[in-house]
């Protein structure tokens, strides 16, 4: 149950984002410089120079985010483990800016038999399992206990959608060349080396690593296949004593349509 939690909601990009070495960003950052691009390490000489730079690149970013009131989509899943087993799902996504995301999933082995349903507010997250008959009702924090990293309702909403996550304003290096920007941001949880497509500042990676150099799960999340600024291919590959890539792609999806979030509670079904 746990690893299809991770799947369904699109957050094995978070499910333990996690931590490689220092000396791993630092490895980056000295590979960088043996090409012909353009790279800076933001020491106190030149980071007034690279201020207003920063502050485009920042102005950029934030103009690319994704504004909407409602979101729906249906999405083609297919998730290997470690074990070489893969896997194929369909998915259907509503989500209400700020109130709601549901998703109901559906086994491609089952021939359209839906298998899970959940719905997540700011407050709370409900499963139904029907292939089981199970019912989950947790407080929000769940999400936190799946994940083990500072997980809500609002990052996981912003993952779904595509804007990007532990984003920080505290750039330590930036890469420019002919196609590609990247930027290294520290935070209070995670390092995040970012990469975006040099002509129109859409993401195409992301590598999340915490500042806690103690975890051993390393996360990296790939976009592509763009219509305007909204990637239709994502790519989510986890990796600590297991590994796990998932592969997401939007079928079909709409922004700002009436949707509903049908959730009611099955009967006959067991709290667990």
């Amino acid at each position: 149950m746990k690893k299809i939690f991770y799947f369904l909601i699109g957050l094995a990009i978070i499910f333990g984002c996690s931590c490689r070495s220092a000396k791993k960003i630092q490895k980056v950052i000295s590979n960088s410089k043996k090409d012909t691009s353009r790279s800076v390490i933001l020491t106190d000489s030149v980071k007034e120079d690279s201020a207003r730079f920063i502050s485009n690149i920042f102005s950029k970013i934030e103009k690319n985010r994704i504004d909407f009131q409602t979101f729906s989509a249906k999405l083609k899943i297919n998730y290997e483990e470690s074990s070489g087993k893969d896997n194929d799902f369909t998915a259907f996504l509503h989500i209400k800016k700020d109130s709601a995301i549901w998703v109901r999933v559906e086994a491609s082995a089952l021939l359209g038999i839906e298998a899970l349903r959940i719905l997540i507010t700011p407050d709370s997250v409900k499963i139904f399992n029907k292939l089981n008959k199970e019912l989950i009702f947790r407080s929000v924090s769940y999400l936190q206990e799946m994940a083990r990293i500072p997980l809500d309702f609002h990052t996981l909403q912003d993952l779904l959608i595509g804007n990007p996550v532990y984003l920080d304003s505290n750039i330590l290096f930036y890469r420019k060349d002919a196609s590609t920007l990247s930027l290294l941001s520290i935070g209070a949880i995670f390092k995040n080396y970012l990469t975006l497509n040099n002509n129109n500042y859409t993401i195409k990676h992301s590598k999340l690593d915490n500042v806690d150099l103690m975890r051993v799960m390393s996360c990296d999340l790939s976009y592509g296949d763009y219509i305007g600024n909204f990637s239709t291919y994502r790519k989510i590959s986890i990796a600590e004593k297991w590994k796990l890539d998932i592969e997401f792609v939007f079928k079909q999806y709409n922004f700002n349509e009436p949707l509903s979030f049908p959730f009611a509670i099955p009967k006959n079904y067991k709290l667990k």
